[in-house]
């Protein structure tokens, strides 16, 4: 049998290398055999071929971003809940523990969970999730396309 000289973190640091290694040889590759023809198309902000409408500065609502950090906060608790239901799913660990220390566990789970709870109640409340519908507008469009035009279109 062959000894190795490296402890597990050599071993690491070997993976990690050879991992940077593999993705900047990628990246040499790809620029080395793609086709590279810009013009003026393709040097636009946009390839759809769309001209940009205003500044990146516009106003949206603040509503987005309040949805998405709520969405964020329950993701990150969704984390916190595997290892707890990991460790309750494993039969032969919770025979081999102390009764007590299982129910204080899940009472934490519980007080955890009802936190949240309370603060998603709390979102509610103050109307963070609640949307404004827009307003439907009238519209004053006449076409210019006479209506016997359309009748042709049916035929």
């Amino acid at each position: 049998m062959i000894q190795s000289d490296l402890s597990e973190f050599g071993n690491l640091l070997i993976f990690i290398i050879g991992a940077i290694l593999f993705v900047t040889g990628g990246l040499i590759t790809s620029r080395l055999i793609r086709p590279n023809r810009p013009g003026y198309e393709k040097l636009t902000t946009y390839e759809s071929g769309e001209d940009t409408v205003g500044s990146a500065w516009g106003q949206f609502n603040l509503k987005f971003y309040i949805v998405a950090l709520i969405f964020l906060l329950f993701e990150v608790e969704i984390i916190y809940l595997f290892p707890w239901a990991i460790i309750f799913g494993d039969e032969t660990l919770i025979e081999s523990t102390n009764w007590k220390w299982a129910w204080f566990a899940v009472a934490e789970m519980f007080i955890f969970i009802f936190i949240l709870a309370l603060g998603l109640a709390y979102a509610w409340r103050k109307g963070y999730l609640d949307w404004v519908k827009p307003q439907a507008k009238p519209t004053t469009f006449e076409s210019k396309i006479p209506a016997s035009a359309y009748d042709k279109l049916k035929e």
